[in-house]
């Protein structure tokens, strides 16, 4: 998966402030409410954070703040810092007998949210070093187009808002970028932000064509061609400077170590967690040698996994995902899984150009936005690699299911389901990244071991390609980040120990390089697994698994270590 959008940048920060063409500063900062009133303090900081970062705001519903982008000067970027450790330093002031359970808990989950932003912000200086900061953190205006919470005259007037800030937004972000960047950064800013003008100039037109107004059509024409050649030229311009890119974009074994303590709270040291990675990967790899044997017997692994990669899904992936969403939910129910709690189906369609940088993912709209769908998004080969990559580029039927899995049921979309149903708000609206991508990835195999697929070893090797790709990830952030690791090494191995075609593991390898937290989904996958082992072991074992899943995703999506401490106690054991 790309990114949760909407709901959840990878790892980005999404930047603070309100800009419609010129910046407009929030109101100052409330004092904390007196009395020790805990649930007024955070809704205020709640609503403190949409007003400082409106396209949060728009994603969870709050459409007020609709066509508003951040202000990314270093002026605005530096208040809305100092506004996060105003808040932070408040929050610390309630004393522990003032509060709840409860509560004492939404401060610990606040605080983590609060140091995950200053992490990014301060530490790795992303609006300074990093275009994905932008990318994914606030540009994305696919809320109006795909999603029907107001009438199509209201969301065009919203977009055209939107487009007309683009310049603006543009000249910040040029102005912020410090050259050299790595040449990976640099690739994925000009292949996100060159996506755009295409998108404007001709996917949006037609998003907008039943709209009848002559005026409002002719505002956004006129909004669209100085937002596409604002993009363009931010494009080029990064295209320029390749020639002189780095490899400049290793985090080191400190700020690594800060990064999985302030956005995760882990703080098991570097080389405990790689050699629990390393375990898994040979886990993984054993199994697979396992079902390829009854698979395609004699045969060598790569030529297995090949053989399962060559059954194509009839017709193409996104027709072939509706399928398998149909059977996935009905899985769910027969098996007595997980609580499905609400009637909401998810939506299947196509990647806009823009958002092509990893094949699958879904945006998911927030908890004030009743009743809307959400899109599970499919994304083609890049028509610019040569026709055999692009072929295999496309997954294999069995791979195909458990990424509809992750992504729908019983993976991101159910885990909404239940985020949005959360007692508290503050769950519904901060989801973090090992929560969100753990229990995704973890459902694939949980899914597996609970019978999908029949024992089937086909979709037993589907299976284990997704968890090793997501192996080799999270060995691979360790790698390029304290180790030394290069680029090319870490795309040998995505080939050779996750069997991922010359495409995929390209970008896989590159995306190491801008996102180190996505081992994420395997060190989310490990730590759901080891707490599921504990709590059920005094409940009954595995007849304890639906108990346990509706417990596990009650608490919204906070960092995995409170929910322990909740689920177990302060000294409920050791997280992996």
């Amino acid at each position: 998966m790309n990114r949760w959008l909407g709901r959840v940048a990878v790892f980005v920060v999404v930047p603070l402030m309100i800009v419609t063409g010129c910046a407009t500063a929030p109101a100052p900062s409330p004092a904390p409410p007196a009395g020790g009133d805990w649930a007024g303090f955070l809704r205020d900081f709640q609503e403190g954070y949409f007003a400082r970062n409106p396209p949060f705001a728009v994603s969870q519903g709050r459409h007020e703040y609709d066509g508003r982008l951040p202000d990314w000067t270093p002026e605005g970027i530096r208040a809305n810092t100092q506004w996060l450790h105003e808040r932070r330093a408040a929050a610390e002031k309630f004393e522990d007998r003032s509060l709840n359970d409860d509560q004492r808990f939404e401060r610990q989950y606040l605080l983590s949210r609060i140091d995950t932003d200053l992490f990014w912000r301060e530490e790795v200086e992303q609006p300074f070093t990093n275009p994905a900061y932008y990318l994914d953190g606030g540009l994305d205006p696919s809320v109006y187009l795909t999603r029907p919470y107001a009438s199509p005259e209201a969301r065009l007037k919203a977009f055209v808002t939107y487009a007309r800030a683009i310049p603006t937004a543009v000249a910040q972000i040029r102005a912020n970028l410090r050259m050299p960047l790595p040449k990976s950064f640099i690739k994925y800013g000009v292949d996100g932000f060159g996506g755009y003008p295409d998108f404007y100039r001709n996917d949006v037109p037609k998003v907008f064509a039943s709209v009848t107004d002559q005026a409002l059509r002719g505002e956004l024409t006129a909004a669209v061609e100085p937002a596409a050649r604002a993009m363009r030229e931010l494009a080029d311009w990064l295209n320029a400077a390749m020639p002189q890119a780095g490899e400049n974009f290793v985090l080191g074994p400190e700020k690594f170590a800060d990064m999985l303590n302030k956005t995760e709270r882990v703080t098991t040291p570097i080389p405990e967690l790689e050699r629990v990675g390393r375990a898994d990967l040979a886990r993984n790899l054993d199994a697979l040698r396992q079902a390829c044997a009854q698979f395609r017997p004699g045969a060598t692994i790569q030529d297995c996994v090949a053989a399962d990669a060559a059954v194509k899904p009839a017709g193409s992936s996104v027709e072939a995902a509706r399928t398998q969403l149909v059977s996935l939910r009905q899985f769910i129910v027969d098996h007595n899984v997980v609580t499905i709690p609400g009637p909401e189906e998810a939506k299947v369609d196509e990647a806009p150009p823009y958002q092509r940088s990893n094949f699958a993912f879904i945006n998911i709209p927030g908890p004030y936005d009743k009743g809307m769908p959400s899109v599970y998004y499919i994304a083609p080969p890049d028509p610019s690699w040569p026709k055999e990559e692009q072929e295999a580029y496309i997954p294999g039927e069995s791979s195909l299911l458990f990424t509809s899995a992750h992504e729908v049921w019983p993976g991101h979309f159910l885990q909404f389901l239940h985020a949005n149903r959360s007692k508290s708000e503050f769950g519904q609206l901060f989801v973090g990244y090992a929560y969100s991508e753990g229990w995704a990835h973890y459902t694939e195999e949980m899914m597996w071991e609970a019978g999908l697929g029949n024992g089937s070893p086909a979709t037993h090797v589907g299976q284990l390609t997704e968890a090793l790709l997501r192996n080799v990830r999270f060995l691979c952030s360790i790698g390029l980040h304290t180790q030394g690791m290069s680029q090319a090494s870490c795309e040998t191995m995505f080939r050779e120990q996750a069997f991922q075609d010359p495409g995929n593991a390209r970008q896989q390898a590159a995306r190491g390089t801008y996102d180190p937290a996505y081992l994420n989904y395997t060190m989310g996958k490990l730590m759901i697994r080891k707490l599921r082992e504990d709590w059920t072991a005094s409940r009954g074992g595995r007849a304890a698994w639906k108990e346990f899943h509706d417990r596990f995703l009650s608490y919204g999506g906070p960092p995995i270590p409170l929910v322990r401490a909740q689920m177990m106690g302060p000294a409920g054991g050791s997280l992996f």
